[in-house]
């Protein structure tokens, strides 16, 4: 790609990273409530190394994680965006679709706009033929989401292989959507 795609809905941008996004998303990072489906929270330099690796990507490739922001206020709300998964997963290779928002932007609906305009992307700029997404069977917050977005869940669990032996968060559930089930839906 020439230059990073932007993504725009009613109320959301979804954009290449800035330095001034670094500070709110170390504090999405650390907040325990919004890590609560991952090992653990992000010291600031961590979260600033997922930060950084996550603006290359989309440098790269010119799509990937996109920084989420309102619209209106311009207040950094997390991140939605499509990613090839490094991890040996059961659907690999794939594209997944993932979002994580700081809490205070929890309940507007935002994950779902947001990852729609993922999704219209992914299928009809990209051609990809499948979108997947997972996680720890407990998120029932981000299974309503996939749901909400037409994902349909596989009868079998895995154990996702970058998540520690005996977490209980390692089991997690696989959602799909075919090309064919988006433009029909």
């Amino acid at each position: 790609m020439d230059h990073p795609i932007s993504l725009h809905t009613q109320r959301l941008r979804l954009r290449q990273w800035r330095p001034e996004d670094r500070a709110p998303f170390a504090a999405l990072n650390a907040d325990p409530e919004a890590m609560r489906y991952f090992p653990a929270p992000l010291s600031r330099a961590q979260s600033d190394a997922l930060a950084d690796r996550i603006e290359g990507l989309i440098a790269e490739r010119g799509w990937g994680f996109w920084a989420l922001e309102c619209r209106q206020s311009r207040a950094f709300l997390g991140f939605t965006g499509l990613h090839v998964p490094a991890a040996e997963l059961p659907c690999s290779p794939c594209v997944e679709i993932g979002w994580r928002l700081a809490r205070e932007h929890w309940g507007w609906g935002y994950a779902s706009e947001a990852a729609s305009a993922c999704l219209a992307f992914g299928f009809e700029q990209l051609g990809l033929g499948e979108i997947v997404s997972f996680t720890a069977l407990d998120n029932l917050r981000s299974r309503a989401v996939m749901e909400r977005l037409g994902m349909v869940a596989g009868a079998a669990t895995f154990e996702h292989p970058a998540v520690p032996l005996g977490s209980p968060l390692r089991e997690h559930c696989l959602y799909r959507l075919s090309a064919a089930s988006w433009q029909t839906r």
